[in-house]
């Protein structure tokens, strides 16, 4: 950094750690993880710090690492260490087991939006970790087939402030499931969820007696995503709530084609991802390090290309009004 004594301006690196968080977080992780760090020693410690780390999303890049969840783990723990419990968001694809949930509920109890679609955890550790996460207003477990009503009672009863639950499935989740479990579902979300406002069960097995049941106890509800939900009529929503947005059952979202074409294996590109790691040992003496399993997570030569941290200011808008159709399997 220049010397900026003469200068009518403040030097960059004696803006505080607040400040220089909120620019941070419009650089791609890719930037704010290793080239921030290296600039000069104030801006280290402000990366190592909860700073920049009150709302993260690596759902994109987590899909990535599917097949390598080793890593995907060192990532979400080194993230929500360093957040010091400030977070408030988290979204991240395919947790893959119950003890990296249950880590995200004892270290980020300030969570308002959790969105961990096609995660593997069980309704077990969702029955501990729910009363951990009493502050939650959206919850996204999409095409989470491990869980089922017991789950979506749990996160109902402790997280009494949601207002915002997607629960969106692909046919294929649903293929040769039994529907009484699916409408036990949606009896759970009517029992213990009164204060929705947003609700998404696409493809989900409910009937039309189920939705009502939903329509009956949350009042609030303004606004329902149905597509895929086959077994639904429509007309008798429309009658019992004229006032309500739905969305489907009836949509020609082209969902399937779309994931097949996601899912392709002639696609290999995996050279996209690799970039040189960061290996300054003298940036690791002086911001340090708690834990050196926390730089682990690159030590497999993967890079993170197109890893990055989106910030939402928050709050309920038209951007849940369902037409953001979630990323397929």
């Amino acid at each position: 950094m220049g010397e900026c004594g003469g200068s009518e301006y403040r030097c960059w690196e004696e803006l505080l750690p607040d400040a220089l968080g909120l620019v941070f977080r419009n650089l791609p992780l890719q930037e704010v993880l290793t080239v921030v760090p290296r600039v000069c020693k104030s801006w280290g410690r402000v990366v190592s710090g909860p700073y920049c780390w009150q709302q993260i999303d690596i759902e994109d890049w987590s899909q990535q690492r599917q097949s390598q969840p080793e890593q995907l783990v060192r990532m979400v723990e080194m993230l929500l260490r360093r957040s010091s419990g400030s977070c408030r968001r988290l979204s991240v694809s395919g947790l893959p087991c119950d003890p990296l949930f249950s880590f995200i509920g004892d270290h980020a109890r300030a969570l308002r939006t959790l969105e961990i679609p096609r995660s593997e955890i069980s309704d077990a550790v969702v029955e501990t970790v729910a009363p951990r996460l009493p502050n939650l207003t959206f919850l996204d477990i999409s095409s989470c087939t491990k869980i089922g009503a017991r789950a979506l009672e749990a996160f109902g009863s402790h997280c009494r402030n949601l207002v915002g639950l997607r629960r969106v499935m692909h046919p294929i989740d649903v293929a040769g499931r039994n529907a009484c479990h699916q409408h036990d579902e949606a009896r759970a979300i009517a029992r213990t969820m009164p204060r929705l406002r947003h609700l998404e069960v696409g493809y989900m097995l409910v009937t039309t007696e189920a939705i009502l049941e939903v329509l009956a106890r949350c009042r609030e509800l303004e606004f329902v995503d149905l597509r895929g939900c086959w077994a639904v009529d429509e007309r008798f929503l429309q009658e019992r709530r004229p006032g309500l947005s739905f969305l489907g059952p009836g949509v020609d979202d082209c969902f399937e084609n779309s994931y097949w074409e996601e899912c392709s294996d002639d696609d290999d590109d995996d050279d996209v991802y690799s970039w040189e790691l960061m290996d300054d040992d003298e940036y690791y003496a002086v911001v340090g390090s708690d834990d050196d399993d926390d730089e682990a997570v690159w030590d497999d030569g993967q890079g993170i290309e197109n890893l990055e941290v989106r910030f939402y200011g928050g709050g309920f808008s038209e951007s849940y009004a369902g037409f953001d159709w979630p990323a397929s399997p």
